[in-house]
């Protein structure tokens, strides 16, 4: 069969339901006549029984929740396509990695971890990022996260992790937060956390939006190719936008002001046609390397540096349609680990072997039996032909009398699929070894990775990562827990963060013994050092008041849009606002948005707007909120006097001012410059700012 881009959404659409044009009928197809009334004996009797669409309505109500997801429950979703830029068949032989005129379609979901449907997008905490590619062979499933590492080498572990992180069960507190007792306590008593500690604490956890995140295959997986030789391959998605976070005063902010910030974000670009894309890079290692490496690939607490392998580019995800229905896709949707394809094969990492059981047992749960794969979201474009049947939720209708293999009533059909043919194999790694409930010796190291980890951040993101680390411990009760995670975690990271966490804590400066690996650095781990050279996408405020230059805020909106960013004018009502040379159309009411929305704001020049805004302390508060989260600010010609009441210096690190006006290629060119930073952080004096 031939897939192409569309081929899942037109696979869908059998199942759509539209009622345009269309008369109610129950679910029976019996039209209904009223709807807002019980059947009942006289206007003030009692309901009778006899009344179908009163008990199919209510019952139908009644039962419209499934079982939400233990973990990743708060998610969003998205359909797009895959396409590889050049074939691959050096390393494997799935099909959807070999033509660069195939676009496979693609279902992505996008989640937190640890809280439930109704948290907030902005937590810190793990993002899920699973993409389902509807290819030719089958469904794939790359069930990955934003971070490439997990807190657990063995999935026996899972439960208690999970367990720990989620609200503690005598009280059922704290929501989607790791700051709390039970948490903190696993993680003093399992060391193997100590490197997965570190991205959760650090910026990666707080992402700017799922547009801006990478994502991870996190296991070590094989890629064999059609003469069956295999390679290990580690899976990475690389934001076209770059890789960006919020601060961790605005995620807590935005979880009370927008908890679907996130959720908001990708529907909103998706609908404008600012399309989310990654690319796919792969990890690729020769089975020959493995132990020059000196990294156990087998570990999911481990990485392999950039610097040592680098990431290969060789496909791009494209996402470009929201979903129609939120439950019946992004809800119902079932991933699994063990969904792959020929020439795509797991290795024996002990924490994906628990996943392989581990997401189809929930699936059965969650979607109420085994015939969830033949829900439309989860149905794949290949054909499904085998002797699996009935179970409830059944829609397939099996035609012959052969229900078993082997089988001659059917004509020994469905045939098995020679390998040649596209049947899937196995590739016969070899196996030896006493039946055992140990781990390899060489799963014991848990500290040079985070500590690689901690040794690779700029000074702002060591610095975050410590603030953090105080926030969360600061919230556990116990000092014994405290104490421990300084002294048995922290002091074999490093000692620039154990110790500043420790007199934070009020604790003893501890015995720093610290584990080193064989790299000291990986530059590829910082966000600060990813490129920053885009501003494709990025709203930018522009504050505005009567007597607004209005020739100031279009040319300001030109030179963004002309970078792919869009110019938001903020006021305090809704309408238009007059000015010199006309008016302007506002965007937003200062009553229902805030700088958190924004990347970057504008204050147009116009003495009479400047005169109204110096007075106002929501304009004054929305400029020093921005400040403090080290964002670009420019001012124009009068403009430049709010940043003055505001307390800001105009040579402040990010501040752009210009006399000229908005329309000179220089103040355009280094407007531009600075929001493409995203955040100024040498801006001393930004905690001195109230807001």
């Amino acid at each position: 069969m031939r897939i192409h881009e569309r081929s899942k959404d037109e696979a869908l659409a059998k199942d759509r339901s539209d009622p345009s044009g269309q008369r109610m009928t129950t679910d029976q197809g019996i039209g209904i006549e009223h709807t807002d009334d019980s059947l009942r004996v006289g206007t003030r009797g009692p309901t009778l029984l006899e009344d179908f669409h009163f008990r199919e309505k209510l019952t139908r109500f009644d039962h419209e929740r499934i079982p939400e997801r233990v973990v990743h429950a708060r998610g969003s979703a998205a359909h797009g396509y895959f396409q590889v830029y050049e074939s691959q068949a050096e390393y494997t032989k799935a099909r959807f990695l070999q033509d660069p005129s195939v676009k496979t379609p693609v279902f992505v979901r996008f989640s937190t971890v640890a809280g439930s449907r109704g948290s907030a997008d902005t937590v810190r905490d793990v993002r899920g990022f699973a993409v389902k590619f509807y290819t030719e062979e089958g469904n794939f499933d790359l069930v990955g996260n934003n971070i490439p590492v997990f807190f657990i080498q063995d999935g026996i572990k899972f439960p208690d992790v999970v367990h720990a992180v989620k609200p503690e069960p005598h009280h059922e507190m704290p929501q989607a937060a790791s700051a709390h007792d039970s948490f903190w306590d696993f993680v003093s008593l399992v060391p193997e956390t100590a490197h997965m500690i570190m991205w959760v604490m650090s910026d990666r956890a707080l992402p700017r939006s799922y547009r801006m995140m990478e994502g991870f295959g996190v296991h070590t997986f094989r890629l064999v190719n059609a003469k069956g030789v295999s390679r290990f391959v580690k899976f990475h998605w690389k934001p076209l936008l770059g890789v960006h976070s919020l601060v961790w005063d605005e995620s807590q902010k935005l979880a009370g002001k927008d908890p679907d910030y996130h959720r908001r974000d990708l529907w909103e670009a998706i609908e404008a046609g600012d399309y989310p894309e990654y690319e796919l890079g792969v990890q690729i290692i020769e089975e020959a390397d493995v132990e020059k490496l000196g990294i156990e690939l087998l570990d999911p607490t481990k990485i392999v540096p950039e610097e040592l392998v680098p990431v290969r580019r060789i496909g791009k995800l494209t996402l470009n349609r929201n979903p129609t229905n939120f439950f019946a896709e992004t809800e119902q949707v079932a991933f699994c680990v063990a969904n792959v394809v020929p020439g795509i094969d797991f290795t024996d990492d002990p924490l994906m072997q628990a996943r392989l059981f581990s997401y189809l047992d929930t699936q059965l749960s969650r979607l109420g039996g085994p015939n969830f794969a033949e829900i439309p979201i989860n149905r794949p474009l290949a054909p499904v032909h085998n002797h699996q049947q009935d179970g409830i939720k059944r829609h397939r209708i099996d035609a012959g009398r052969a229900n078993y293999h082997p089988n001659s009533l059917s004509g020994g059909c469905p045939m098995l699929s020679a390998a040649n043919k596209g049947g899937f194999t196995h590739f016969p790694a070899k196996v030896t070894g006493e039946k055992t409930r140990a781990r390899s010796e060489f799963f014991s190291d848990h500290f040079s990775q985070a500590g690689l980890f901690f040794r690779s951040m700029s000074k702002p993101e060591k610095e975050h990562i410590i603030a953090a680390l105080l926030f969360e411990l600061g919230k556990v009760e116990r000092k014994e827990i405290r104490q421990r995670v300084v002294e048995q975690i922290l002091a074999k990271i490093d000692g620039e963060l154990a110790i500043p966490v420790a007199e934070g804590l009020g604790l003893p400066a501890p015995k720093v013994s610290v584990v080193k690996g064989n790299i000291e650095k990986s530059p590829a781990l910082s966000i600060e050092n990813t490129k920053k050279n885009s501003i494709k996408t990025r709203r930018i405020a522009a504050l505005v008041a009567e007597g607004v230059d209005v020739s100031e805020v279009e040319a300001a909106r030109a030179a963004l849009e002309k970078e792919g960013a869009k110019l938001l004018v903020i006021a305090k009502h809704l309408g238009t606002v007059k000015g010199a040379g006309g008016k302007v159309e506002v965007d937003r009411s200062a009553l229902t948005t805030a700088s958190l929305d924004y990347d970057a704001v504008f204050i147009p020049g116009g003495a009479a707007s400047v005169a109204v805004l110096k007075k106002d302390g929501d304009a004054l508060h929305f400029v020093q909120e921005a400040y403090r989260h080290c964002k670009a600010i420019a001012a124009t010609k009068e403009g430049a006097e709010l940043l003055s009441a505001c307390g800001i210096s105009t040579s402040a690190p990010g501040i752009v001012v210009s006399q000229d006006g908005a329309g000179s290629n220089a103040f355009a060119a280094t407007f531009v410059s600075a929001i493409a930073e995203h955040r100024h952080w040498d801006r001393a004096d930004r905690h001195t700012i109230p807001a």
